[in-house]
């Protein structure tokens, strides 16, 4: 059954003080959101909304988060503000949600948790750049991702409603991931699903239950428009979310690095 639209209870200030439950380094993560509210409305065209926010650029597993859906009753895209961390609307309790926060493109349409949300609960998940750790001898040196210099785009993402003890709705979120592009593969095996601008209104579409087509849009992203860079270990923590988690920085380098 297929779910509509609806008010999470929770406050959209958990996207700035939300506690993390799940402090990984899954694919995907970690991601930056740095333009205001009035920014992405114009770039996804959506209704606007009330609730405004700051900057963020070190976005992590279950803060709310703004994603985009399409109204079910009218051309209209609406921003609304979940938990990123899938929880389906089965689940016993929310435990799961911190190792929901990506799903496996290749799969999604076969697992009970993802496979009812890709069918007919999917949405756009708005980001300006993603971040992803390499191992470099005994360290991991987290890396920043961006499309085009860091130009605004949308992650594939599926949304749940699943009920809490006391009745009231949460609505969560998971990132699709697929294959690693040219860009990405350097640091990681997997990459999020970033779709093309072409393909929001599909991806969208309410009425289009076919997962066939809507799959076919999980693709690995144009690596000719990606750059990436290190940035400092200061993205590692999440209390840290300012200009700096996303600022170039020198690699570190191993002890044979620097005796050669």
């Amino acid at each position: 059954m297929c779910s509509t639209i609806g008010q999470s209870d929770l406050p959209v200030e958990e996207m700035q003080n939300a506690t993390l439950i799940c402090n990984n380094f899954l694919m995907c993560g970690r991601y930056r959101l740095s333009r205001r509210k009035q920014v992405v409305e114009e770039y996804f065209d959506t209704a606007p909304v009330e609730h405004d926010w700051n900057p963020r650029y070190n976005i992590a597993p279950t803060q709310n988060v703004p994603i985009i859906r399409q109204n079910p009753k009218e051309p209209v895209r609406e921003m609304s503000f979940v938990r990123w961390g899938l929880i389906p609307s089965w689940a016993k309790d929310s435990s799961v949600a911190a190792k929901m926060i990506n799903a496996r493109s290749e799969t999604a349409s076969m697992k009970p948790a993802f496979r009812n949300a890709l069918k007919c609960r999917r949405c756009l998940i708005p980001a300006d750049a993603f971040y992803e750790w390499k191992r470099i001898g005994k360290s991991k040196q987290p890396y920043c991702f961006e499309v085009n210099e860091g130009e605004l785009f949308a992650f594939a993402g599926i949304w749940d409603r699943w009920k809490n003890a006391s009745g009231n709705a949460v609505e969560t979120c998971s990132i699709l991931t697929t294959t690693p592009n040219a860009v990405t593969a350097v640091v990681h095996d997997r990459m999020p699903v970033i779709l093309d601008l072409d393909s929001y209104d599909l991806w969208l579409d309410p009425g289009m239950k076919d997962v066939g087509p809507v799959s076919e849009l999980l693709k690995p992203f144009n690596a000719r428009i990606m750059r990436s860079y290190p940035v400092s270990t200061r993205v590692n923590q999440v209390v840290n979310d300012d200009e700096e988690c996303s600022a170039p920085v020198q690699p570190v380098q191993t002890q044979s690095q620097l005796l050669f």
